[in-house]
């Protein structure tokens, strides 16, 4: 009813701008963000019941445990590169994990391991002006979900390094001044900062390893907060990271192990396997709430591909190392030619999900709406929506963006 019909709880991209420029300083942004990135923030927050956060919270501890049997990691690690194999020590940072609410209940659609927003949706937050304070709030306190950021750093360092201080870290992307995302490295690098540990924003060039450690501007690089798509650090523009993380020179969070484990997209067809849970000796809670969870979600192989074609108009298609929902697609929308250049690919076919809805005032119509857990060892830390309009999110809806979710205080 709220999603329909609640219109009053309001974030105005110039008060977000304020906000990103008190917590960065007006000289590190790139111009000013409502002429940027006027998509970034959603015009109104999202409703999410607190029995559909339940059933969410189930499915992050569940895949928690999963994913630390030794047999569940035998198996995701068989389609995975090789640098997969390589055990660095650590979970790998947090997740996001992505929901749509179903009538069924919230649906899993993938498992990030490097998912932006975190820190924009602190922002946005504790910035959102509730109606009914007695009523309605946010579940949990965005405030301290921001001090959460740096102490996973600090526990991802330690499971590798012990006792020895973290003194810096380096935020890395391509090119990050022309990542979209660039606000919320800059965010990052402030909060680090705060918290007593020197953060660089760099390239991967920008990168010189000599005496068995990286620098970064003749400054020692402690650990990498990794930002790449290149999940398996394969490309040689990333060489450098490569060599630098197989050899224990520093640390990398997230790393190849951790996108092998979590969120290559294969891997949603194990976990939502009711036999294949019950053979690898997961609990009977955890393969309930992922069998709830999880969508149809079947590998497309030759011997299979006249029959998804068949049924296409039912299905999702997501490349298994995809991000972004880039090379995504629709069944119903999939072309001859598109189904053709995929044939290469490993892709998986999902079950389709249609998401639920955020209603607006505008008569553009309503917006779809989806739910991203931030988890750290099956503890969620920040729950946050995506409002868009199209096949798949995007920041180039009007009233659409990141947006804060509240539920029932009762």
């Amino acid at each position: 009813m709220l999603n329909r019909d609640c219109h009053c709880v309001a974030i105005s991209p110039e008060a977000m701008h304020a906000a990103l420029v008190s917590a960065v300083g007006a000289h590190g942004l790139p111009g000013a963000l409502v002429d940027t990135h006027p998509h970034l923030f959603a015009a109104l927050a999202a409703y999410v019941s607190r029995e559909h956060l339940a059933a969410i919270n189930d499915v992050v501890s569940a895949v928690h445990e999963v994913t630390a049997i030794a047999d569940y990691q035998a198996a995701a690690l068989a389609w995975a590169p090789e640098i997969a194999q390589f055990d660095p020590g650590s979970p790998g940072g947090m997740l996001g994990l992505d929901f749509h609410i179903s009538p069924s209940g919230p649906q899993l659609i993938e498992i990030n391991t490097n998912p932006g927003g975190v820190l924009l949706n602190t922002l946005a937050g504790q910035a959102v002006d509730v109606c009914l304070p007695d009523a309605i709030g946010a579940p949990v306190d965005a405030g301290e979900a921001e001090r959460q950021v740096p102490s996973v750093m600090r526990q991802e360092w330690a499971r590798q390094r012990g006792s020895q201080p973290l003194e810096s870290i380096a935020i890395v992307d391509t090119t990050p001044e022309g990542q979209y995302l660039y606000p919320e490295f800059l965010l990052f690098r402030e909060l680090l900062r705060r918290a007593g540990i020197d953060a660089t924003i760099c390239d991967p060039a920008d990168l010189v390893r000599r005496h068995g450690r990286l620098y970064v501007g003749g400054k020692v690089v402690d650990m990498i907060y990794n930002r790449l798509t290149d999940f398996s650090l394969a490309t040689p523009a990333h060489e450098t990271i490569r060599m630098a993380y197989l050899r224990r020179e520093v640390v990398v969070t997230p790393h190849p192990r951790a996108h092998a484990l979590y969120a290559d997209k294969r891997n949603l067809a194990l976990l939502g396997d009711r036999e294949f849970l019950c053979r690898v000796g997961a609990s009977a809670h955890a393969t309930q709430a992922l069998t709830a969870a999880v969508p149809q979600t079947i590998l497309v192989t030759p011997e299979n591909r006249d029959q998804l074609w068949q049924r296409r108009r039912e299905l999702f298609f997501k490349p298994a190392s995809g991000f972004g929902s880039k090379a995504s697609y629709r069944g119903d929308k999939l072309t001859r030619r598109v189904w053709s250049d995929i044939g290469g690919s490993a892709y998986i076919a999902q079950a389709l999900v249609p998401p639920s809805e955020r209603h607006t005032r505008g008569d553009g119509g309503p917006l779809k709406m989806d739910i991203r857990c931030y988890a750290y060892l099956g503890r969620p830390l920040l729950y946050a929506a995506r409002l868009y309009q199209g096949q798949t999110t995007n920041f180039r809806t009007p009233g659409g963006g990141f947006a804060p979710v509240l539920t029932s205080l009762q």
